[in-house]
């Protein structure tokens, strides 16, 4: 079994302080390592970057290594396993292989879990530098009390496209009879969408392509790490696209997203969205405009219906309370990029990607630094968890 450096910690101040200059350098221009909040570095990846990250409720910690922008020869899918990633649910399936796209993990990006502790994930079958093959991008359904596959729903057109980017999932188990899984596509190029799986059948559709809600938007301008960057579609120098971060009410009553190139939030509810007999302009029409927030690749919710926003242009992990108002969780130079977002009962998860440091962002150049990390922040009780 192929193996990779990492570190692995239980506390983010004695780790960091154990760990060579470099991985405390990790995610910085600087090399200042004081967080100004209180973070864990539970793990440091000297290989591929990580994406996705989900835990189950018994404490099992899985991770994601996407292949669409370095096709890397390593597991896609891991578990993080006393220090040790370990492919999940095997090798034969994790591992690069000559077996078809429909029967192995390609590229896995968005992760999360369902109400009743099973994995799921978005694999988005995008090798860097080849067209997506057909079967490649899928939905995946894993049980971890068998670690089998339990669901395995190809995407296929038209709610697939050739320039599509299947980011990232939540799924719902109050609609379909074994769930509806509701996907971000991103898109690799400039048509973003949500798509809607019904698990049992694998009946799916496109949705809301054309709505503002899930487009990036013209003449956005961000800053990543001091740099002041403006959208521009030709000659992209961040990360840009579509409808991108989503996550579920705690009831799963509503979808929360946003575009990857905007700061504004949106939410439709999961009746209406879960409906395939609802027309475009009906789910137009319940779209919610929820204002300006941050400018996000994650989002995730905890049992107080609380939104968890990983914050790129502010190195840190902002929450979004039910009343509006927002907080700031952690904040750290170490924070470049954070990417996929994980809220459990008693910790936000976090992997820093450091995607914006990718050549074709930065002519030719690739300024990323491992170790990359994974992080998690306690959550501070509330009233309602009181």
């Amino acid at each position: 079994m192929k193996r990779r450096d990492l570190f692995a910690a239980t506390a983010g101040a004695a780790l960091a302080a154990a760990l060579p200059a470099r991985a405390r350098a990790a995610g910085t221009v600087s090399g200042d390592s004081a967080p100004a909040g209180a973070f864990e570095i539970v793990a440091a990846f000297s290989g591929a970057g990580p994406s996705g990250i989900a835990v189950t409720p018994s404490g099992r910690v899985f991770v994601g290594f996407p292949r669409h922008a370095d096709n890397h020869r390593e597991a896609t899918l891991a578990e993080l396993r006393d220090g040790t990633l370990i492919p999940y649910p095997d090798a034969a399936m994790s591992l690069p292989s000559s077996r078809p796209p429909e029967q192995r993990l390609m590229s896995i990006h968005g992760m999360t879990t369902d109400s009743e502790g099973r994995l799921w994930a978005i694999d988005d079958g995008k090798l860097a530098g080849q067209p997506i093959a057909p079967g490649a991008a899928k939905v995946i359904g894993i049980d971890p009390a068998t670690d089998r596959v339990i669901a395995t729903i190809v995407l296929t057109p038209p709610a697939m496209r050739e320039d599509s980017h299947m980011n990232d999932l939540r799924v719902d188990l109050t609609h379909g009879a074994r769930g509806t899984a509701y996907v971000a596509d991103s898109s690799f190029g400039h048509t973003g969408a949500l798509v809607v799986v019904d698990i049992a059948t694998g009946r799916q559709r496109r949705v809301l392509a054309a709505h503002r809600s899930t487009q990036p938007e013209a003449g956005f301008r961000a800053v990543l790490e001091g740099r002041p960057l403006r959208y521009d579609a030709a000659h992209p120098t961040f990360p840009v696209g579509g409808a991108d971060s989503i996550t579920l009410s705690a009831d799963s009553t509503r979808l929360y997203y946003s575009p990857l190139t905007s700061r504004r939030l949106y939410s439709i509810a999961t009746d209406l969205l879960a409906n395939f007999d609802a027309t475009e302009a009906q789910l137009a029409a319940g779209v919610v405009d929820h204002g300006e927030k941050v400018m996000t690749d994650g989002l995730a919710t905890d049992a107080a219906n609380r939104l968890y926003l990983t914050a790129g242009e502010h190195d840190a992990i902002m929450r979004l309370s039910p009343d509006g108002s927002m907080d700031v969780v952690v904040r750290d130079p170490r924070i470049v990029w954070p990417d996929g977002i994980f809220a459990d009962a008693t910790h936000v998860w976090c992997t820093l990607g450091q995607w914006n440091r990718l050549p074709g962002f930065n002519g030719g150049k690739d300024l990323r630094q491992p170790p990359y990390l994974l992080i998690r922040t306690p959550i501070v009780s509330s009233p309602e968890l009181s």
